[in-house]
């Protein structure tokens, strides 16, 4: 399996919010969701990627808000997902070439990787439910939809990010579960510089 850049963006399609008030009523306010974000700035821990064919794969996820995330799977998946100065990398292991890159800004994962997450007052929420155990939210870039959507499952008591799903611009769908993560551990800025990375597989 390769990592492209439609299998790391990942959401499902966006749920109604008419469906099921009385769950609606009950699920984690908004304001409690952006807060979750916004308590941290470095978090770290294990996953599991469900990609649009089924496949599973496996890896250690990095996060230093604002803007700064990097994926490193598991053998024998040999690629590493990176973001960082507002671009994504994508590389290949198995590839003597650069990387792709394109703008952060373009996948879903730029709105819960800003400095200020605030899903009450940007009208990026299209989809707010409960089921009674967990929150799920579908969220998108109001001026560009076209982007694609990000769907995050919160358990409470306290409030936890347990997985999201993207969904690209072509509606493929990458599901990410996270396993339990350490939060305002010290990570190097070295983990999220692309061209560093670039400079060190050239060697």
């Amino acid at each position: 399996m390769t990592v492209t850049r439609r299998t790391l963006l990942l959401a499902l399609p966006a749920l109604a919010l008419a469906a099921a008030p009385a769950l609606a009523q009950s699920a984690i306010p908004l304001a409690e969701l952006s807060r979750y974000f916004n308590s941290f700035q470095t978090a770290q821990g294990d996953f599991t990627q469900i990609n649009p064919d089924g496949t599973l794969a496996t890896g250690r996820i990095f996060i230093r808000r604002p803007g700064r995330v990097r994926f490193e799977y598991d053998p024998p998946e040999q690629s590493l997902v990176m973001a960082g100065g507002g671009q994504v990398a994508i590389f290949d292991g198995r590839s003597n070439q650069g990387p792709n890159q394109y703008p952060l800004r373009q996948t879903p994962l730029n709105l819960i990787l800003e400095q200020n997450v605030d899903f009450e007052n940007r009208s990026m929420v299209v989809g707010h439910i409960t089921d009674g155990t967990t929150t799920t939210i579908v969220a998108q870039d109001p001026e560009n939809p076209q982007y694609g959507s990000i769907r995050l499952v919160f358990s409470a008591n306290p409030t936890e990010l347990r997985q999201w799903v993207i969904r690209d611009d072509t509606g493929a769908e990458t599901t990410v579960i996270l396993g339990n993560m350490q939060f305002g551990t010290t990570l190097s800025a070295r983990l999220f510089n692309i061209t560093a990375e670039m400079e060190a597989r050239r060697r």
